[in-house]
């Protein structure tokens, strides 16, 4: 009986050790859009490709990238209304922790508690894994910039810079050539974009692709706006 035989089922094992929903999920991931980030010395930026199947789409209503606290946020590949309920659920958790706390949620620990309610669903009868893949960019307390990416299976990394979604292999091949240590966040944000680009189908501009950045100067995230986009896109050119 080869390994097709467990392939319905998320909570058993196959023969060869392999739960075969989740290796689906992250099928689901790879086939998503490509999205992006990269870790600086003095801060984090998370780009997407957000383009759409059809012109007449209001690109003002979609949303990939999302604050989550007043320090960190979230960009996917994936599932769209998987993700709206990761957010949701994180945001919510971000608020318990404040009102108990009366502080910001660490990025770390905004990491791990939305890990674990992936983990969840890798080992419940009757749902089925997140088909998403995030990447989370936040600073902590003590300025230091955090680039995280988590996986449907709830396994969770720290990079300097990573890709996930289509593409993602070339996307990591070239960060790998242009990352470096002391790279500063305006430069970094030059280098998302140029990233994206590689691998972008037709042209891209400050309406199909999304970008969030975080600064360890003030400590607050932002998704910039098509007007900021289109800033760096023109020095680009």
């Amino acid at each position: 009986m080869g390994d097709s035989a467990y392939s319905f089922s998320l909570t058993t094992f196959s023969r060869t050790g392999k739960l075969l929903q989740i290796e689906y999920a992250l099928n689901a991931v790879a086939n998503g859009r490509t999205s992006l980030g990269i870790c600086a010395k003095d801060g984090v930026v998370i780009a997407t490709d957000k383009k759409l199947s059809s012109t007449l789409v209001d690109t003002d209503q979609v949303n990939k990238v999302e604050g989550v606290t007043e320090g960190a946020g979230f960009v996917y590949s994936g599932l769209g209304p998987d993700y709206r309920v990761l957010v949701r659920k994180a945001r919510k958790s971000s608020q318990a922790y404040y009102l108990e706390y009366r502080e910001q949620k660490p990025v770390s620990q905004l990491v791990k508690t939305t890990a674990s309610v992936m983990q969840e669903y890798t080992q419940s009868g009757g749902v089925r894994p997140f088909g998403v893949s995030l990447l989370v960019a936040g600073v902590d307390a003590d300025k230091t910039p955090r680039l995280y990416q988590v996986d449907p299976s709830g396994a969770y990394f720290a990079w300097k810079a990573t890709a996930i979604g289509k593409n993602y292999v070339n996307a990591k091949n070239f960060l790998e050539k242009r990352y470096q240590d002391d790279m500063e966040l305006e430069d970094a944000i030059h280098t998302a974009l140029l990233t994206l680009r590689e691998g972008f189908e037709g042209e891209m501009t400050n309406e199909n692709i999304e970008v969030g950045v975080v600064s360890n100067v003030d400590g607050k995230f932002r998704v910039l706006t098509p007007e900021q986009i289109q800033d760096y896109l023109d020095e680009a050119n």
